[in-house]
């Protein structure tokens, strides 16, 4: 992850994740909620500040069976001062029951403990229990899925969860990104335009030949692309009346304040099978959007793409297969301006020759 540079009067701080991770879905399954408790004072925890604010030092979480995926996600939300800038203004829930079921107030504990304790880490049982309550089980949650989908969860439960509408709006500044599609008819000219809005940036790590990519900067250029519909793939052109080729393209109209990218580096192949790209691909510790992306790739006035401009702040990162491995997370201090390197319990200060171990190779290790 990273934040927006500050080189501006008023640029936004963001964090840019890169995960080297497997598919990510924007859904999360619906869950019911508890049946609504009397209305309690507005109450709150006072004092709460970030990890990165923390004077005894960067605080490591202990894996708890399997949660290094989890633990790595934690502190990347968690040392974002902007993200607990909000969490500490949620409404604590009035009773126990919600209290145990509510994940934003889980997490405010969890910070809390962490930034209290004067131990060199902490068990996040509490949450992980919290979690299972919406039926993210631990070996399904850290084995068979990947960090892009367990941050997309965590987020929605989030969201779902913060019942004030002011906060509500400003998770959503924080880290939404706007999109409009195109889809232009190649017979007629017809052109449909939708607006949509995105978590991460999906990046494919391949192109349409299967060769590699070869830096961050290759895979936006390709994602935001046009791609031509034709044979099985062809629309349904409803002023020609059949299905015709198409000319697809997305636009790029707004950056949030903390950005997600996600590589791809998990694909499927022919047989069906998961494969790993582990193949080196850089990435900056400083990217200017509007410089990347050409004209007709953006749909943004001047003073939108005048805040494209961030720097590196968090890597989430994977070692080994697609039927073993360990998650790890490089993050900057939003304070000191130091990089660490959280491998769930152990916490320790690193240099960002230390963070371009993350640009991919089979034996990655920590």
């Amino acid at each position: 992850m990273g934040q927006r540079s500050g080189r501006q009067e008023r640029s936004k701080k963001l964090e840019l994740a890169l995960s080297e991770t497997m598919k990510a879905e924007t859904e999360v399954q619906n869950n019911k909620d508890e049946v609504e408790e009397p209305k309690a004072k507005d109450w709150r925890l006072t004092s709460v500040f970030g990890v990165a604010d923390l004077k005894n030092g960067a605080i490591g979480l202990y894996n708890i069976g399997q949660s290094c995926c989890l633990n790595s996600l934690l502190q990347v939300f968690l040392m974002n001062i902007h993200f607990t800038g909000i969490l500490r203004r949620i409404t604590v829930p009035p009773y126990d029951s919600g209290k145990s079921r509510n994940v934003p107030y889980q997490m405010l504990l969890l910070l809390e403990k962490m930034q209290c304790g004067k131990q060199k880490a902490v068990f996040p049982e509490d949450l992980a229990r919290c979690l299972l309550a919406y039926k993210v089980k631990c070996k399904q949650l850290f084995v068979q899925h990947d960090a892009a989908q367990l941050f997309l969860t965590l987020w929605n439960l989030i969201k779902k969860q913060m019942r004030t509408p002011e906060l509500v709006g400003e998770l959503c500044y924080l880290y939404t990104i706007g999109v409009q599609e195109h889809l232009v008819c190649q017979k007629c000219s017809l052109e449909t335009r939708r607006n949509s809005s995105m978590l991460t940036l999906p990046l494919p790590v391949l192109d349409a030949h299967y060769s590699m990519l070869k830096s961050l900067e290759d895979c936006l250029q390709y994602f935001f692309h046009p791609e031509e519909l034709t044979g099985h793939n062809m629309c349904f052109c409803e002023q020609c009346g059949m299905k015709t080729p198409f000319l697809q393209s997305m636009k790029l109209v707004h950056l949030p304040q903390t950005l997600t990218i996600h590589l791809k580096r998990f694909c499927f192949e022919k047989s069906a099978d998961v494969h790993k790209l582990s193949h080196y691909l850089p990435f900056p510790q400083d990217l200017d959007f509007s410089a990347v992306l050409k004209e007709n790739q953006c749909e943004a006035d001047e003073s939108e793409k005048a805040s494209w401009q961030y720097e590196l702040f968090a890597v989430v990162a994977h070692s080994g297969s697609t039927n073993f491995g360990h998650y790890c997370a490089y993050i900057r201090s939003l304070t000191e301006w130091k990089w660490y390197c959280f491998n769930d319990s152990e916490v320790r200060e690193v240099s960002w020759d230390d963070v371009k171990c993350t640009y991919g190779h089979s034996d990655l290790t920590w």
